[in-house]
């Protein structure tokens, strides 16, 4: 018995070392990646002229992962190489760092998440070679780093840890990575906070619990899948269109470019280019959103990532999840900032097959009032989604339909 507890405290402590510097070094990277990310934000607000170059930004893209060979290297590349055992080579936190900068800097329609997984898995994976891990343990300390960054990015340590556990394998939560992960997650967290960084949160009116709002939120949620739906199936159709009818990466990088100025001239408006949090906010905070923003959200977004430029599709899903929640919610007799935040939790639900994650997320971001709405939503939304998702390397381990071990891709 005293063999057996002495084992535990040995894995206990080896576990918090290791989550320790994994989050240490997610926090110092992933702060200085936000407040790059912020930056350039900050000067293309205050240069729009800096959207003509966006082409240019596109080449500069291309040709840093072609230099590196990193071109087949994404999220979903990250995902599949926890579940293989294969390493994630280092050399991609520095490219993708810089590409998803670029992209914001120009005006692309991206996210960060994506980079921070990406970034998180390298600085995970070189953490555990620090500490000679043998290859199962590896793979421990890449969700270690994928939750270290997703944290610091975006003040939810609680979310960044069992998203980075439920999204490679859909079905199958893997506790033992609960102390380590969340560890990471909590230490990145707090290095965020030496840097003056705020996390995301938002005020929303929350609607008192009765059935007649049960019903109408399971309605919206409905339509939050059907809308998480076409996310995900635009995003892959329209990568493989771009790659199919313009296999160089650079002249695929720079008609990207070109389609995206075209696009923002004829809106005449920057609301869709970068992450579009301003309008996340408006939609979420004050209750308005235009009907049409979620779908010209999706246009920039698939045009963006298709062509090469870099970023992620979590912040897109929220902007269109927002203000698809506003506009519909309105219609169906909710509160239009109330209605956002359950289309927010929704449509990232349904695109990412995270639903436990998802319900945390709602909390980290809104507050607990009435979490019994949005864990109706995430859970009809997970549902009704089906096995299509953001990251095709991601297992759906059990059917969403019966009891019953199906073990396929996200599609």
């Amino acid at each position: 018995m005293l063999e057996r507890s002495a084992a535990f405290a040995r894995a206990f402590v080896k576990w918090l070392a290791v989550a320790a510097v994994t989050g240490a070094a997610g926090g110092l990277v992933g702060s200085a990646f936000y407040l790059s990310v912020a930056k350039a934000t900050e000067l293309r607000d205050g240069a729009p002229y800096l959207l003509y170059f966006l082409p240019l930004a596109g080449l500069a893209i291309a040709f840093f992962y072609r230099a590196t060979h990193m071109e087949s290297e994404g999220t979903s590349a990250v995902i599949g190489s926890i579940r293989s055992g294969e390493g994630v080579p280092l050399v991609l936190v520095p490219v993708i760092f810089i590409s998803t900068a670029l992209t914001h800097l120009c005006g692309g329609s991206a996210g960060r998440e994506g980079a921070a997984l990406q970034i998180g898995g390298g600085v995970g994976f070189a953490a555990g070679r620090l500490f000679r891990l043998d290859e199962k343990e590896l793979r421990m300390a890449t969700l270690c780093g994928m939750s270290a960054l997703f944290s610091a990015l975006f003040g939810t340590p609680l979310t960044a840890a069992v998203f980075a556990l439920e999204v490679v394998s859909v079905g199958q939560l893997y506790y033992s990575g609960l102390v380590p992960c969340l560890a990471s997650a909590l230490t990145a967290y707090g290095i965020t906070g030496l840097f003056g960084i705020a996390p995301t949160r938002f005020s929303i009116p929350f609607v008192a619990l009765s059935a007649d709002g049960l019903w109408r939120v399971a309605v919206l949620a409905v339509l939050c899948a059907l809308v998480s739906i076409l996310f995900c199936v635009t995003m892959h159709k329209s990568a493989h269109f771009a790659e199919k009818y313009l296999p160089n990466a650079y002249l695929r990088a720079a008609a990207g470019g070109v389609i995206i100025i075209a696009l923002t001239l004829l809106l005449g408006t920057t609301d869709y280019n970068g992450a579009g949090v301003g309008v996340i906010t408006a939609a979420l905070e004050r209750g308005e959103a235009r009907p049409e923003a979620f779908l010209l959200k999706l246009v920039f977004t698939a045009v963006t990532l298709a062509s090469g430029y870099r970023g992620g599709e979590v912040v897109p899903a929220f902007f269109i999840g927002s203000t698809f929640g506003c506009a519909a919610g309105a219609l169906l007799g909710l509160d239009p900032g109330f209605a956002a935040g359950i289309g927010l939790v929704a449509v990232f639900c349904g695109a990412v097959n995270c639903p436990v994650a998802s319900m945390f997320l709602s909390v980290e971001l809104f507050g607990s009032g009435e979490i019994l709405y949005f864990a109706l939503a995430c859970c009809v939304s997970y549902m009704l989604s089906g096995y299509t998702g953001l990251y095709s390397s991601q297992k759906i381990m059990y059917s969403k339909l019966r009891p019953e071990f199906i073990d396929i891709n996200a599609k």
